[in-house]
């Protein structure tokens, strides 16, 4: 006999075949970007308190995969406060970039996690690293017992307004880019800006394409803010060295980390497949495996950027002016307008033609109109985008006559 709380599950039965059964349910997502400067701080308990659902408790056992450059700046930092609050923590420093992103990286997690013992639901691995490590782990920890908790602390900017702040894990596969992976929320990702002092500029910039990204489609006012503080917060390490510096890092990140969420709480699961967050990776995807390991992830993404801007300047979306102000920016923050990948025969109709069949069959391509705004297109031709390219390379190598001048007069 059937009860009545199966219809309220959700579960029918259909008489006429007496062989169909039809079951929906819903699972509630909730998850935690919260933010915390100087995590570590030996009198910080927001690691500790700051989400219910991951505090951590004196004689807890936790264990850490740990980015093995992180590892060798902070590690004595972080088993201190582990130790600090009676944490027994076991570190597994992992080699972690784009070149190792695969299938073994995300199998010696999971030999981690078997090795420890870890309990499947009340101690949550703790990923600490850039966003190519978050990935590793949130995938090894989506698939291990069929879904194992987990926590992030992005110590990278990309990692802090990117890869660690939405649902989506994976490792490359073969020549693509993330080819597996799942949806998995961490519990809670811990945004630590202190960790941004120890980066180089070229990984600054590398985050700062992913923020850029967001301006361009979202935000005039991000984008100003960029143009107005964006070097000098690269120079700043993004640390606030001055009230000024301080309200601008503050702004840059949480705003972009804002936009992006935006965009992602109605649509974790990409059931719409029109995403203005894909800005940017139409063509990056294939560019980055291609020109690898030339190019960051951010890089890839400035590149894009770039050729899909000089796009839609040639369709009138964007003025020349609007353009022109748009790469300067980038220049401005470090990042690449051209890669010679792009005059690669073939490899923009292979990148166009991927991104076809990663979105249902329709291209689906965001390009900006104005900076700020967007719309979304499905009928760019390889000649526009050979235009688009030649007239992108042009404008770079103006940009980089430009810029020697600049420096000879300075100098």
């Amino acid at each position: 006999m059937r009860s009545a709380a199966s219809f309220k599950l959700g579960l029918s039965h259909s008489a006429a075949t007496d062989s169909t059964w039809k079951v929906e349910a819903v699972k509630q997502v909730e998850y935690h970007v919260i933010a915390a400067r100087n995590l570590f701080a030996k009198d910080s308990t927001r690691l500790l308190d700051g989400c219910s659902a991951a505090s951590l408790h004196r004689g807890d056992r936790r264990l850490i995969i740990i980015d093995a450059n992180v590892d060798r700046i902070h590690g004595d930092r972080i088993r201190g406060y582990f130790e600090h609050h009676g944490i027994r923590a076991s570190f597994v420093p992992m080699r972690a970039d784009e070149t190792v992103k695969e299938w073994g990286s995300a199998v010696r997690v999971v030999d981690a996690m078997n090795g420890f013992g870890i309990d499947r639901r009340r101690e949550p691995v703790i990923a600490i690293g850039g966003g190519v490590l978050l990935d590793i782990v949130g995938f090894a920890a989506s698939v291990y017992r069929r879904g194992t908790p987990y926590i992030r602390v992005p110590t990278t900017l990309i990692g802090l307004v990117d890869a660690g702040v939405g649902v989506k894990t994976g490792v490359n596969y073969g020549r693509g880019k993330n080819r597996l992976g799942t949806y998995a929320p961490a519990l809670a990702t811990f945004v630590d800006r202190a960790f941004l002092r120890t980066l180089d500029n070229r990984h600054l910039s590398n985050g700062l394409a992913e923020i850029l990204k967001m301006a361009l489609i979202k935000s005039l006012d991000l984008f100003e803010l960029l143009e107005i503080f964006g070097e000098r917060l690269i120079d700043d390490r993004f640390q606030g060295s001055s009230d000024e510096l301080d309200t601008a890092a503050t702004q840059v990140i949480a705003e972009s980390i804002h936009l992006m969420l935006e965009e992602l709480q109605p649509n974790l699961w990409e059931s719409c497949l029109e995403r203005c967050v894909d800005y940017g990776h139409t063509f990056s995807p294939t560019l980055e495996m291609e020109a690898l390991p030339e190019l960051l992830h951010g890089e890839a993404v400035a590149v894009d950027m770039a050729l899909t801007s000089a796009l839609g300047y040639l369709r009138g979306s964007i003025s020349e002016a609007e353009l022109d102000r748009v790469l300067t920016v980038m220049r401005r923050l470090g990042l690449p307008t051209w890669n010679d990948v792009l005059s690669t025969p073939g490899v923009l109709g292979a990148a166009l033609a991927d991104t076809v069949r990663h979105r249902d069959g329709r291209q689906r391509l965001p390009l900006p109109v104005g900076i700020g705004g967007h719309h979304f297109v499905n009928d760019v031709t390889i000649d526009g985008i050979n235009s688009a390219s030649a007239l992108l390379n042009r404008k770079s190598d103006e940009l980089r006559v430009r810029e020697t001048s600049v420096t000879k007069v300075a100098s």
